[in-house]
C-alpha cells in the first residue's frame, strides 16, 4: 500500500515555524493513524508541513491520492480542528446560544447547512447514515448539543469525499456517551475505506481502539511510526520518571499571597432560588435552587446539554436571563444595582468558548493581563507596573514565563490554554469558575494545573466551581458535587 503524503528531511521555510530536526514522515493509505505528542511538541506544525500550510525549504511534499481522480491537495485533504465544544468557526456562538428564544431565531437548520456545503447541493445518504444525522436535519444548529454539532461539522467535510481527513482534538468537550458515539462514527468512516483518518491528540486516552498505528512527535522531533501498544508501553515507562505536581517554591508562593479582607468561611457566594431558564421551547432549569458557600469546592457535572454551561453563564452574568432570576452573588441580589464589572471583579473564569474569543494578535502578557479587567482589548498595549508583576507571577506559576512576549496566536493550543488559565488567576479571585479548564492539555500540564488549583483553593475563602467530563481531572480539594440532568 502506498503513502498518501510523504516528506523527507523536511524543514519549514520560515525560521519561526521549524521543528528541532528535519522531519521524515509519511501518512500511509492502508489504515487510520494518530499523531500523538505533548503540548508544543510540534504535532500541528508537522501536519501543516505535510499539507502545505507551511512551505518547505529545499524539499517538497510527495502526494499520491489514488484512487481519487483528482490530484489537487485542496480537494483530497480536509482538516477539522475541534479546539472547544463548538468547533473552530468565528461565529459568536456562545452569546447567540444564551440569547436563543429572546430574539428572532435566524440560525440555519442542519439540513440547510449540509445542503449549502454539498458540492452538488445534495448531502450523500451514506454520510447522513454513518453520522446518524437524518433525525437532526430539521433541527436548528444553535440548539445542537456538542456531540451533535461535532457530527454536523464532520459531515460538512465528508460530503466532498476527501482522500484524507485530519481531525485535531476529536474528543474535546464531549461527555462519556458523546465520546463513544463519536468513536463509533469515526470507526465507520475508517471501515468504509474511502477516507483515511488521521487524528491529532495529546492524551493517550484519546487514542480510539480502532487506531493501531501511532506517529509520535516529541520535543520538536518526529519519530518513526510504531504500533499503539509499543507506544503506550514506552509512555508508561517515561511517566514513571515524571513528577506532575508543582514544586515547593511555586506552592509556597501561592500560599504566601495575602488573604482578602472579606474571606469569611461559610458566607454565601452563590444563591439561586427557584430559577427557571428556557431557550425557546427547550426547558433547561425548572425551580432550580443552589447555594455555594465561601470556601466550598464544587464539582459540576452532567451530560452534554444538561445545563452546566448555562448555569455558569448565570453565575458570571453572561446570560441575559440571569436578571429575571432570583440570584445573589457575594450577598448582593442580581439586579439590585450592581454592574457586570462589580460581579466579575471577584470571579476568575475560563471556558471553551473563551478559547475562541481570544483569537487576537496580542502578546501573552496582554492576553493574561486582560483578566484584571475581564476584557479582551483594554490591554492591547504594554503591560507594566503592578499589573505586569501580577501577570508575571502567574505565568511563572504555570511555567510559561518564557512565553510572555510571544504572539498568542503563534502558540500551540495547549500553550494558549495555559495562558487563559493564568488569566483566570491574575486578580487572585475569590471565586474560580472553571469550565473544562484542561481542554487540549497533555497529562503533564493537566496534572500541573490541577496541582495549582488544589494549592490555590486551600487558601482561606477561596471558592471553586469546576466542570469537566473526566473524573480524574477534579482537584483533590473537591468537597461538594452537583450533577445536572436534562429535563424531559
Amino acid at each position: 500500500m502506498h503513502n498518501i503524503i510523504e516528506i523527507s528531511k523536511a524543514v519549514a521555510r520560515m525560521p519561526e515555524f521549524r521543528l528541532k530536526e528535519p522531519a521524515n514522515a509519511a501518512i500511509p493509505a492502508d489504515a487510520p493513524l494518530a499523531i500523538v505528542g505533548l503540548n508544543a511538541s510540534g504535532k500541528t506544525l508537522l501536519v501543516d508541513m505535510l499539507t502545505g500550510a507551511h512551505p518547505l525549504l529545499g524539499s517538497e511534499v510527495k502526494y499520491d491520492f489514488s484512487p481519487s481522480a483528482s490530484k489537487k491537495a485542496s480537494q483530497n485533504i480536509k482538516a477539522v480542528t475541534f479546539r472547544d465544544a463548538y468547533g473552530s468557526t468565528g461565529e459568536d456562538f456562545y452569546q447567540l446560544r444564551w440569547n436563543h428564544g429572546l430574539q428572532e431565531d435566524c440560525s440555519a437548520t442542519v439540513g440547510e447547512i449540509l445542503k449549502a456545503s454539498a458540492p452538488d447541493g445534495n448531502t450523500p445518504d451514506d454520510v447522513c447514515e454513518v453520522l446518524g444525522l437524518k433525525p437532526l436535519l430539521e433541527k436548528k444548529t444553535i440548539m445542537l448539543s456538542s456531540g451533535e454539532l461535532r457530527r454536523v461539522q464532520l459531515a460538512e467535510v465528508l460530503q466532498s469525499s476527501p482522500r484524507l481527513l485530519i481531525i485535531d482534538n476529536p474528543y474535546i468537550g464531549l461527555d462519556v456517551n458523546a465520546r463513544k458515539q463519536t468513536t463509533a462514527f469515526l470507526a465507520k468512516v475508517a471501515e468504509k475505506g474511502k477516507t483515511t483518518l488521521v487524528l491529532i491528540v495529546s492524551r493517550e486516552k484519546d487514542i480510539p481502539e480502532f487506531i493501531q498505528k501511532i506517529l509520535p512527535v516529541t520535543d520538536g522531533k518526529v519519530l518513526p511510526i510504531c504500533g499503539k501498544e509499543e507506544f503506550l508501553e514506552k509512555l508508561r515507562e517515561k511517566e514513571k520518571e515524571t513528577s506532575f505536581a508543582i514544586d515547593e517554591k511555586r506552592r509556597s508562593a501561592i500560599l504566601s499571597l495575602p488573604d482578602h479582607e472579606n474571606a469569611e468561611n461559610g458566607a454565601p457566594v452563590v444563591e439561586c432560588n427557584k430559577i427557571n431558564i428556557a431557550y425557546g421551547s427547550r426547558e433547561i432549569f425548572r425551580d432550580f435552587s443552589w447555594t455555594v458557600k465561601s470556601g466550598e469546592r464544587w464539582a459540576l457535572n452532567g451530560e452534554n446539554g444538561a445545563g452546566k454551561s448555562t448555569l455558569l453563564s448565570l453565575v458570571c452574568a453572561d446570560n441575559p436571563q440571569a436578571y429575571a432570576c432570583d440570584i445573589s452573588l457575594f450577598g448582593s441580589k442580581r439586579g439590585s444595582g450592581e454592574s457586570i464589572w462589580d460581579i466579575k471583579k471577584k470571579i476568575g473564569y475560563v471556558s471553551p468558548e473563551m478559547f475562541r474569543s481570544y483569537r487576537r494578535n496580542m502578546s501573552v502578557m496582554q492576553i493574561a493581563a486582560s483578566g484584571l479587567s475581564d476584557t479582551s482589548g483594554i490591554y492591547n498595549r504594554k503591560v507594566g507596573g503592578d499589573a505586569g508583576q501580577k501577570v508575571m507571577f502567574w505565568l511563572r506559576i504555570f511555567g510559561i514565563e518564557s512565553l510572555a512576549d510571544r504572539n498568542y496566536l503563534q502558540l500551540s493550543s495547549g500553550e494558549q490554554r495555559l495562558v487563559l488559565l493564568a488569566r483566570a488567576f491574575v486578580k487572585d479571585p475569590e471565586l474560580l469558575v472553571l469550565d473544562e479548564p484542561f481542554h487540549g492539555l497533555d497529562r503533564v500540564r493537566r496534572e500541573m494545573s490541577r496541582s495549582i488549583i488544589d494549592t490555590f483553593c486551600s487558601r482561606k475563602g477561596k471558592t471553586l466551581i469546576m466542570v469537566t467530563h473526566y473524573e480524574e481531572e477534579y482537584p483533590t480539594t473537591i468537597d461538594h458535587r452537583l450533577r445536572l440532568k436534562k429535563l424531559g
